[in-house]
Protein backbone atom coordinates (compact mmCIF):
# COMPACT_ATOMS: atom_id res chain seq x y z
CA UNK A 1 0.00 0.00 0.00
CA UNK A 2 2.58 2.50 0.62
CA UNK A 3 4.21 2.02 -3.02
CA UNK A 4 0.50 3.22 -3.94
CA UNK A 5 0.23 6.39 -1.58
CA UNK A 6 3.75 7.69 -3.31
CA UNK A 7 2.07 6.60 -6.29
CA UNK A 8 -1.08 8.95 -6.63
CA UNK A 9 0.82 11.74 -5.21
CA UNK A 10 3.15 11.62 -8.32
CA UNK A 11 2.73 15.04 -10.53
CA UNK A 12 -0.16 14.00 -12.83
CA UNK A 13 1.87 14.48 -16.10
CA UNK A 14 0.37 12.59 -19.57
CA UNK A 15 3.77 10.91 -20.16
CA UNK A 16 2.33 9.56 -23.38
CA UNK A 17 2.41 13.00 -24.77
CA UNK A 18 6.20 13.15 -24.69
CA UNK A 19 6.06 10.13 -27.21
CA UNK A 20 3.99 11.80 -30.18
CA UNK A 21 6.99 13.21 -31.85
CA UNK A 22 7.66 10.14 -34.44
CA UNK A 23 5.96 8.22 -36.80
CA UNK A 24 6.75 4.30 -37.58
CA UNK A 25 9.15 3.39 -40.20
CA UNK A 26 7.34 2.49 -43.45
CA UNK A 27 10.12 -0.71 -42.97
CA UNK A 28 7.56 -3.04 -40.63
CA UNK A 29 10.42 -5.39 -39.63
CA UNK A 30 12.38 -2.81 -37.61
CA UNK A 31 9.95 -3.75 -34.91
CA UNK A 32 11.78 -6.78 -34.82
CA UNK A 33 14.43 -4.51 -32.43
CA UNK A 34 11.14 -4.09 -29.83
CA UNK A 35 10.88 -8.20 -30.15
CA UNK A 36 7.89 -7.78 -31.77
CA UNK A 37 8.30 -10.68 -33.80
CA UNK A 38 8.68 -14.49 -33.35
CA UNK A 39 8.75 -16.01 -36.63
CA UNK A 40 8.49 -14.86 -40.28
CA UNK A 41 6.88 -17.03 -43.07
CA UNK A 42 8.46 -18.11 -45.81
CA UNK A 43 11.51 -17.25 -43.04
CA UNK A 44 13.96 -17.03 -46.06
CA UNK A 45 12.05 -13.70 -47.40
CA UNK A 46 13.09 -10.98 -45.10
CA UNK A 47 14.96 -9.26 -48.10
CA UNK A 48 11.44 -9.30 -50.39
CA UNK A 49 9.46 -8.11 -47.30
CA UNK A 50 12.43 -5.23 -47.45
CA UNK A 51 11.88 -4.72 -50.75
CA UNK A 52 8.25 -4.50 -50.80
CA UNK A 53 7.76 -2.32 -47.65
CA UNK A 54 10.25 0.44 -48.86
CA UNK A 55 8.95 0.19 -52.30
CA UNK A 56 5.68 1.46 -52.00
CA UNK A 57 2.29 0.67 -49.15
CA UNK A 58 1.84 -2.46 -48.70
CA UNK A 59 -1.87 -4.61 -47.26
CA UNK A 60 -1.55 -6.50 -43.98
CA UNK A 61 -4.17 -8.22 -41.60
CA UNK A 62 -5.07 -10.23 -38.69
CA UNK A 63 -8.40 -11.92 -37.91
CA UNK A 64 -10.66 -11.88 -34.71
CA UNK A 65 -12.67 -14.67 -33.81
CA UNK A 66 -15.67 -13.93 -32.07
CA UNK A 67 -15.53 -16.35 -29.05
CA UNK A 68 -16.54 -13.83 -26.82
CA UNK A 69 -18.57 -9.80 -26.84
CA UNK A 70 -15.06 -7.95 -26.04
CA UNK A 71 -11.63 -8.30 -27.08
CA UNK A 72 -8.95 -8.72 -24.10
CA UNK A 73 -5.45 -7.62 -23.24
CA UNK A 74 -4.26 -10.84 -24.48
CA UNK A 75 -5.29 -9.18 -28.08
CA UNK A 76 -3.47 -6.47 -27.61
CA UNK A 77 -0.11 -7.61 -28.97
CA UNK A 78 -1.73 -8.05 -32.56
CA UNK A 79 -3.72 -4.93 -32.20
CA UNK A 80 -0.75 -2.56 -31.26
CA UNK A 81 1.34 -4.56 -34.59
CA UNK A 82 -1.44 -3.29 -36.80
CA UNK A 83 -1.57 0.10 -35.44
CA UNK A 84 2.69 0.15 -35.92
CA UNK A 85 2.00 -0.70 -40.08
CA UNK A 86 -1.13 2.05 -40.17
CA UNK A 87 1.52 4.39 -38.62
CA UNK A 88 3.81 3.63 -41.24
CA UNK A 89 1.95 4.19 -44.04
CA UNK A 90 0.19 0.64 -44.69
CA UNK A 91 -3.50 -0.40 -45.34
CA UNK A 92 -4.51 -2.29 -42.34
CA UNK A 93 -7.65 -4.63 -42.22
CA UNK A 94 -9.12 -6.56 -39.01
CA UNK A 95 -11.19 -9.85 -40.29
CA UNK A 96 -14.09 -9.84 -38.15
CA UNK A 97 -14.74 -14.43 -38.04
CA UNK A 98 -18.52 -14.30 -38.42
CA UNK A 99 -18.29 -17.30 -40.29
CA UNK A 100 -15.27 -18.96 -38.87
CA UNK A 101 -16.55 -18.36 -35.25
CA UNK A 102 -19.10 -20.75 -36.53
CA UNK A 103 -16.32 -23.41 -36.92
CA UNK A 104 -14.02 -22.93 -33.77
CA UNK A 105 -10.17 -22.13 -34.14
CA UNK A 106 -8.14 -25.35 -32.27
CA UNK A 107 -5.26 -22.87 -32.02
CA UNK A 108 -4.21 -23.16 -28.21
CA UNK A 109 -7.15 -25.60 -27.33
CA UNK A 110 -7.36 -29.36 -25.76
CA UNK A 111 -11.01 -29.37 -26.53
CA UNK A 112 -13.54 -28.41 -29.26
CA UNK A 113 -14.84 -24.76 -28.64
CA UNK A 114 -18.34 -24.71 -27.58
CA UNK A 115 -20.75 -24.03 -30.27
CA UNK A 116 -22.05 -20.09 -30.55
CA UNK A 117 -25.77 -19.42 -31.68
CA UNK A 118 -25.81 -16.91 -34.47
CA UNK A 119 -27.41 -14.14 -32.62
CA UNK A 120 -24.31 -14.47 -29.90
CA UNK A 121 -22.29 -14.54 -32.90
CA UNK A 122 -23.44 -11.17 -34.21
CA UNK A 123 -23.70 -9.60 -31.40
CA UNK A 124 -19.91 -10.34 -30.05
CA UNK A 125 -18.70 -9.64 -33.65
CA UNK A 126 -19.93 -6.07 -33.34
CA UNK A 127 -18.87 -5.47 -29.80
CA UNK A 128 -15.46 -6.53 -30.94
CA UNK A 129 -16.01 -4.00 -34.35
CA UNK A 130 -16.23 -1.60 -31.04
CA UNK A 131 -13.36 -2.47 -29.20
CA UNK A 132 -10.95 -1.84 -32.56
CA UNK A 133 -12.37 1.49 -33.38
CA UNK A 134 -12.24 3.35 -30.12
CA UNK A 135 -8.36 1.56 -29.93
CA UNK A 136 -7.59 3.04 -33.25
CA UNK A 137 -9.58 6.40 -32.56
CA UNK A 138 -7.91 6.83 -29.27
CA UNK A 139 -4.51 6.13 -30.70
CA UNK A 140 -5.43 8.85 -33.29
CA UNK A 141 -6.73 11.30 -30.76
CA UNK A 142 -4.41 11.12 -27.91
CA UNK A 143 -1.07 9.62 -29.24
CA UNK A 144 -0.64 10.38 -32.67
CA UNK A 145 0.84 14.09 -33.38
CA UNK A 146 0.71 14.05 -36.94
CA UNK A 147 -1.39 14.78 -39.71
CA UNK A 148 -4.76 13.01 -39.34
CA UNK A 149 -4.57 12.17 -42.83
CA UNK A 150 -1.54 10.70 -42.83
CA UNK A 151 -2.91 7.21 -40.99
CA UNK A 152 -5.33 5.52 -43.54
CA UNK A 153 -8.99 4.21 -42.13
CA UNK A 154 -8.78 0.59 -40.82
CA UNK A 155 -11.15 -2.13 -42.78
CA UNK A 156 -12.81 -3.66 -40.93
CA UNK A 157 -15.04 -7.14 -42.58
CA UNK A 158 -16.51 -9.76 -41.52
CA UNK A 159 -15.49 -12.93 -43.52
CA UNK A 160 -19.60 -13.72 -43.12
CA UNK A 161 -20.16 -11.39 -45.85
CA UNK A 162 -18.26 -13.52 -48.79
CA UNK A 163 -18.90 -17.53 -47.43
CA UNK A 164 -22.64 -16.71 -47.85
CA UNK A 165 -22.21 -15.91 -51.50
CA UNK A 166 -19.73 -19.49 -52.01
CA UNK A 167 -22.04 -22.96 -52.95
CA UNK A 168 -20.46 -25.64 -50.64
CA UNK A 169 -19.81 -27.73 -53.17
CA UNK A 170 -17.34 -25.39 -55.42
CA UNK A 171 -16.05 -24.73 -52.44
CA UNK A 172 -14.91 -28.27 -51.23
CA UNK A 173 -14.56 -28.91 -55.37
CA UNK A 174 -12.22 -25.69 -56.15
CA UNK A 175 -10.70 -24.78 -52.90
CA UNK A 176 -10.67 -27.97 -51.17
CA UNK A 177 -8.48 -29.69 -53.50
CA UNK A 178 -5.72 -27.35 -53.27
CA UNK A 179 -4.82 -29.09 -49.75
CA UNK A 180 -3.13 -32.21 -48.81
CA UNK A 181 -3.80 -34.33 -45.63
CA UNK A 182 -0.34 -35.44 -44.52
CA UNK A 183 0.48 -31.44 -44.41
CA UNK A 184 -2.90 -30.71 -42.73
CA UNK A 185 -2.01 -33.47 -40.03
CA UNK A 186 1.32 -32.24 -39.05
CA UNK A 187 -0.12 -28.95 -38.33
CA UNK A 188 0.89 -28.65 -34.51
CA UNK A 189 -2.72 -27.20 -33.78
CA UNK A 190 -3.69 -30.50 -35.40
CA UNK A 191 -0.86 -32.77 -33.41
CA UNK A 192 -1.77 -31.09 -30.29
CA UNK A 193 -5.47 -32.66 -30.28
CA UNK A 194 -5.44 -35.85 -32.74
CA UNK A 195 -2.82 -37.72 -30.40
CA UNK A 196 -5.60 -37.34 -27.21
CA UNK A 197 -8.34 -38.75 -26.04
CA UNK A 198 -10.34 -36.19 -26.66
CA UNK A 199 -9.09 -35.90 -30.64
CA UNK A 200 -10.06 -33.09 -33.09
CA UNK A 201 -13.84 -32.38 -34.76
CA UNK A 202 -13.62 -32.29 -38.28
CA UNK A 203 -15.34 -28.74 -38.22
CA UNK A 204 -12.11 -27.83 -36.29
CA UNK A 205 -9.89 -29.86 -38.70
CA UNK A 206 -11.22 -27.74 -40.93
CA UNK A 207 -10.80 -24.48 -39.77
CA UNK A 208 -7.40 -24.01 -41.64
CA UNK A 209 -8.94 -24.30 -44.79
CA UNK A 210 -11.01 -21.33 -44.14
CA UNK A 211 -8.53 -18.70 -43.07
CA UNK A 212 -6.61 -20.16 -45.84
CA UNK A 213 -9.41 -18.92 -47.96
CA UNK A 214 -9.61 -15.54 -46.08
CA UNK A 215 -6.28 -14.75 -47.32
CA UNK A 216 -6.70 -15.92 -51.16
CA UNK A 217 -10.29 -13.52 -50.75
CA UNK A 218 -8.48 -10.39 -48.59
CA UNK A 219 -5.53 -10.54 -51.78
CA UNK A 220 -7.61 -10.68 -54.16
CA UNK A 221 -9.85 -7.79 -53.26
CA UNK A 222 -6.92 -5.66 -51.29
CA UNK A 223 -3.68 -7.24 -52.61
CA UNK A 224 -3.29 -7.95 -49.24
CA UNK A 225 0.34 -9.63 -49.06
CA UNK A 226 0.71 -9.93 -45.50
CA UNK A 227 -0.86 -11.39 -42.19
CA UNK A 228 0.21 -11.30 -39.13
CA UNK A 229 -1.24 -13.28 -35.79
CA UNK A 230 -0.37 -15.24 -32.64
CA UNK A 231 2.57 -17.82 -32.17
CA UNK A 232 -0.07 -20.28 -32.35
CA UNK A 233 -0.98 -18.68 -35.72
CA UNK A 234 1.61 -20.27 -37.57
CA UNK A 235 -0.23 -23.34 -39.32
CA UNK A 236 -2.73 -21.54 -40.21
CA UNK A 237 -0.45 -18.37 -41.81
CA UNK A 238 1.69 -21.33 -43.77
CA UNK A 239 -1.64 -22.96 -45.01
CA UNK A 240 -2.68 -20.05 -46.39
CA UNK A 241 0.63 -19.24 -47.80
CA UNK A 242 0.57 -22.70 -49.62
CA UNK A 243 -3.12 -22.14 -51.16
CA UNK A 244 -2.59 -18.81 -52.52
CA UNK A 245 1.25 -20.29 -54.03
CA UNK A 246 -1.31 -23.11 -55.87
CA UNK A 247 -4.13 -20.95 -56.80
CA UNK A 248 -2.86 -16.67 -57.21
CA UNK A 249 0.94 -17.90 -57.49
CA UNK A 250 1.76 -14.92 -55.86
CA UNK A 251 4.27 -14.24 -52.85
CA UNK A 252 2.56 -13.43 -49.83
CA UNK A 253 4.20 -13.43 -45.91
CA UNK A 254 3.27 -14.20 -42.75
CA UNK A 255 4.53 -12.43 -39.37
CA UNK A 256 4.02 -14.13 -35.63
CA UNK A 257 4.25 -12.27 -32.66
CA UNK A 258 5.31 -13.93 -29.65
CA UNK A 259 2.91 -15.26 -26.77
CA UNK A 260 3.76 -12.83 -23.63
CA UNK A 261 4.23 -14.01 -20.71
CA UNK A 262 5.03 -12.67 -17.27
CA UNK A 263 8.71 -13.33 -16.01
CA UNK A 264 7.20 -16.61 -13.54
CA UNK A 265 5.63 -17.98 -17.46
CA UNK A 266 1.98 -16.64 -16.50
CA UNK A 267 -0.15 -15.55 -19.56
CA UNK A 268 -0.19 -11.71 -19.76
CA UNK A 269 -3.44 -10.51 -19.95
CA UNK A 270 -4.46 -12.83 -16.67
CA UNK A 271 -5.62 -12.00 -13.28
CA UNK A 272 -6.67 -14.76 -10.97
CA UNK A 273 -7.42 -16.72 -14.33
CA UNK A 274 -9.56 -14.23 -15.59
CA UNK A 275 -8.73 -12.08 -18.39
CA UNK A 276 -8.75 -8.52 -18.58
CA UNK A 277 -11.43 -7.51 -21.28
CA UNK A 278 -11.18 -4.02 -23.48
CA UNK A 279 -14.75 -3.16 -22.71
CA UNK A 280 -15.08 -1.30 -19.67
CA UNK A 281 -18.34 -2.88 -18.96
CA UNK A 282 -16.06 -6.20 -18.65
CA UNK A 283 -13.07 -4.85 -17.12
CA UNK A 284 -13.06 -1.13 -15.49
CA UNK A 285 -10.45 1.50 -16.63
CA UNK A 286 -9.14 1.00 -13.26
CA UNK A 287 -8.53 -2.24 -12.93
CA UNK A 288 -6.76 -2.53 -16.26
CA UNK A 289 -4.45 0.82 -14.91
CA UNK A 290 -3.53 -1.53 -11.78
CA UNK A 291 -3.19 -4.89 -14.14
CA UNK A 292 0.40 -2.63 -15.55
CA UNK A 293 1.23 -0.55 -12.92
CA UNK A 294 1.46 -3.63 -11.13
CA UNK A 295 4.24 -4.91 -13.61
CA UNK A 296 7.18 -6.87 -11.79
CA UNK A 297 10.47 -4.19 -12.71
CA UNK A 298 11.83 -7.47 -14.48
CA UNK A 299 8.72 -6.86 -17.11
CA UNK A 300 8.57 -3.74 -17.37
CA UNK A 301 11.36 -2.41 -19.90
CA UNK A 302 10.55 -5.65 -22.09
CA UNK A 303 6.56 -4.61 -22.03
CA UNK A 304 7.02 -1.10 -22.84
CA UNK A 305 8.92 -1.89 -25.77
CA UNK A 306 6.10 -4.33 -26.94
CA UNK A 307 3.09 -2.33 -25.92
CA UNK A 308 3.94 1.42 -25.96
CA UNK A 309 4.58 3.58 -28.39
CA UNK A 310 7.82 5.41 -27.05
CA UNK A 311 10.56 5.05 -29.33
CA UNK A 312 14.20 3.25 -27.85
CA UNK A 313 15.24 5.89 -26.87
CA UNK A 314 12.42 7.10 -24.83
CA UNK A 315 12.17 3.76 -23.04
CA UNK A 316 16.15 3.59 -22.19
CA UNK A 317 15.36 6.82 -20.58
CA UNK A 318 12.46 5.97 -18.83
CA UNK A 319 14.70 3.10 -17.89
CA UNK A 320 16.95 5.39 -16.61
CA UNK A 321 14.70 7.51 -14.17
CA UNK A 322 13.82 3.70 -12.69
CA UNK A 323 17.13 3.24 -11.65
CA UNK A 324 17.73 6.87 -9.70
CA UNK A 325 13.90 6.05 -7.89
CA UNK A 326 12.90 2.61 -8.27
CA UNK A 327 10.63 3.24 -5.34
CA UNK A 328 8.04 5.66 -7.80
CA UNK A 329 7.30 2.80 -9.90
CA UNK A 330 8.25 5.41 -13.19
CA UNK A 331 7.75 3.01 -15.92
CA UNK A 332 5.36 1.16 -14.80
CA UNK A 333 3.19 4.72 -14.59
CA UNK A 334 4.49 5.05 -18.03
CA UNK A 335 3.07 1.59 -19.19
CA UNK A 336 -0.37 2.09 -17.33
CA UNK A 337 -0.94 5.85 -18.84
CA UNK A 338 -0.22 4.78 -22.27
CA UNK A 339 -2.16 1.85 -22.36
CA UNK A 340 -4.96 2.70 -20.08
CA UNK A 341 -5.71 5.91 -22.79
CA UNK A 342 -4.98 3.65 -25.93
CA UNK A 343 -8.12 1.24 -24.56
CA UNK A 344 -10.32 4.23 -22.34
CA UNK A 345 -9.15 7.72 -23.99
CA UNK A 346 -8.20 10.14 -21.79
CA UNK A 347 -11.67 10.13 -19.96
CA UNK A 348 -11.07 6.11 -18.93
CA UNK A 349 -7.13 7.22 -18.19
CA UNK A 350 -8.91 9.89 -15.41
CA UNK A 351 -11.12 7.78 -13.94
CA UNK A 352 -8.35 5.70 -13.56
CA UNK A 353 -6.69 7.63 -11.60
CA UNK A 354 -9.30 8.75 -9.60
CA UNK A 355 -9.88 5.47 -8.47
CA UNK A 356 -6.82 4.92 -7.45
CA UNK A 357 -6.94 7.86 -5.60
CA UNK A 358 -10.16 6.76 -3.95
CA UNK A 359 -8.50 3.49 -2.79
CA UNK A 360 -4.98 4.22 -1.24
CA UNK A 361 -5.86 8.14 -0.25
CA UNK A 362 -7.40 7.78 3.30
CA UNK A 363 -9.09 11.94 2.14
CA UNK A 364 -12.86 11.13 1.58
CA UNK A 365 -13.26 13.76 -0.87
CA UNK A 366 -11.49 11.31 -3.14
CA UNK A 367 -14.54 9.51 -2.63
CA UNK A 368 -16.23 12.23 -3.73
CA UNK A 369 -15.59 12.12 -7.29
CA UNK A 370 -17.10 8.77 -7.86
CA UNK A 371 -20.25 7.82 -9.08
CA UNK A 372 -22.36 4.81 -7.28
CA UNK A 373 -21.84 2.97 -10.56
CA UNK A 374 -17.75 4.23 -10.45
CA UNK A 375 -17.89 3.14 -6.67
CA UNK A 376 -19.04 -0.64 -7.61
CA UNK A 377 -16.40 -1.43 -10.40
CA UNK A 378 -13.85 0.21 -8.15
CA UNK A 379 -14.69 -2.08 -5.09
CA UNK A 380 -15.06 -5.21 -7.39
CA UNK A 381 -16.25 -7.98 -4.96
CA UNK A 382 -17.57 -5.69 -2.42
CA UNK A 383 -21.23 -6.43 -0.98
CA UNK A 384 -23.77 -4.24 -1.88
CA UNK A 385 -26.45 -3.87 0.40
CA UNK A 386 -29.93 -1.27 -0.21
CA UNK A 387 -30.88 0.10 3.28
CA UNK A 388 -33.71 2.99 4.00
CA UNK A 389 -32.23 5.74 5.90
CA UNK A 390 -34.20 5.69 9.66
CA UNK A 391 -33.61 8.17 12.18
CA UNK A 392 -31.21 6.42 14.92
CA UNK A 393 -29.28 3.82 13.19
CA UNK A 394 -25.99 3.36 14.90
CA UNK A 395 -22.27 2.04 13.42
CA UNK A 396 -23.28 -1.12 15.42
CA UNK A 397 -26.13 -1.36 13.83
CA UNK A 398 -25.42 -0.48 10.19
CA UNK A 399 -22.26 -3.07 10.32
CA UNK A 400 -24.97 -6.13 10.91
CA UNK A 401 -27.69 -4.59 8.64
CA UNK A 402 -24.30 -4.22 6.12
CA UNK A 403 -23.89 -7.72 7.30
CA UNK A 404 -20.21 -6.93 7.69
CA UNK A 405 -20.33 -9.43 10.50
CA UNK A 406 -20.98 -12.93 11.81
CA UNK A 407 -22.58 -11.69 15.19
CA UNK A 408 -22.80 -8.67 17.03
CA UNK A 409 -20.24 -9.34 19.30
CA UNK A 410 -18.11 -9.61 16.57
CA UNK A 411 -18.80 -6.59 15.39
CA UNK A 412 -18.29 -4.62 19.11
CA UNK A 413 -14.99 -6.19 19.55
CA UNK A 414 -13.95 -5.49 15.42
CA UNK A 415 -15.00 -1.82 15.76
CA UNK A 416 -14.06 -1.20 19.38
CA UNK A 417 -10.45 -2.01 18.50
CA UNK A 418 -10.37 -0.18 15.39
CA UNK A 419 -11.37 -2.16 12.71
CA UNK A 420 -14.30 -0.65 11.29
CA UNK A 421 -14.06 2.32 8.78
CA UNK A 422 -16.99 4.41 6.96
CA UNK A 423 -15.21 6.44 4.23
CA UNK A 424 -12.24 5.93 5.08
CA UNK A 425 -12.59 6.94 9.17
CA UNK A 426 -12.07 4.92 11.45
CA UNK A 427 -15.62 4.67 13.62
CA UNK A 428 -14.71 2.89 17.09
CA UNK A 429 -18.15 4.20 18.93
CA UNK A 430 -20.48 1.60 18.13
CA UNK A 431 -23.16 3.80 19.80
CA UNK A 432 -22.50 6.88 17.68
CA UNK A 433 -25.57 7.50 14.89
CA UNK A 434 -25.60 7.50 11.41
CA UNK A 435 -26.44 10.95 9.88
CA UNK A 436 -26.40 12.01 5.91
CA UNK A 437 -24.18 14.86 6.18
CA UNK A 438 -21.23 12.91 8.51
CA UNK A 439 -21.28 9.33 6.78
CA UNK A 440 -23.26 9.56 3.48
CA UNK A 441 -21.99 10.90 0.49
CA UNK A 442 -23.37 13.47 -1.87
CA UNK A 443 -24.07 10.29 -4.15
CA UNK A 444 -26.32 8.74 -1.26
CA UNK A 445 -23.34 6.18 -0.54
CA UNK A 446 -21.36 4.96 2.43
CA UNK A 447 -18.17 2.92 1.89
CA UNK A 448 -17.73 0.71 4.86
CA UNK A 449 -14.03 -1.15 5.36
CA UNK A 450 -13.44 -4.06 7.76
CA UNK A 451 -9.79 -4.93 8.57
CA UNK A 452 -7.39 -3.83 5.76
CA UNK A 453 -8.92 -5.59 2.57
CA UNK A 454 -12.91 -6.28 3.15
CA UNK A 455 -15.02 -3.43 1.41
CA UNK A 456 -18.75 -3.16 1.96
CA UNK A 457 -20.95 -0.46 -0.49
CA UNK A 458 -24.45 0.57 1.23
CA UNK A 459 -26.85 2.63 -1.18
CA UNK A 460 -28.78 4.56 1.10
CA UNK A 461 -32.80 5.22 -0.28
CA UNK A 462 -34.11 8.54 1.52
Amino acid sequence: MTIFKRLVRLPKIYIWQTAKRFSSSRNILKLSERGMYQDMFPNTAANEILNLLNKSPQCVYAGFDPTANSLHVGNLLVIINLIHWQRGGHDVIALLGGATGCIGDPSGRSTDRVALSQDVILENISCIKNNLENVFENHKKYIWSEDENMLKPIKIVNNETWYREIDSIRFVSEIGRNFRMGTMLLKQSVQNRINTDVGMSFTEFAYQIFQSYDWLHLLKEYNCRFQIGGSDQMGNISAGHELISRVAKENVYGLTLPLVTTEEGDKFGKSAGNALWLDDKKTSPYSLYQFFIRTKDSDVERLLKLFTFYSLGEIKDIMFKHKQHPEQRYPQQCLADQLTTLVHGEEGLTKARQATEAIYSKDVKSLISLTPTDMEQVFEGAAITHLLLSPGITVLELGMKAKCFPTESDAIRIIQAGGFYINHQKMKKIDEVITESAHILPNLVTLIRVGKRNYYIVKWQT
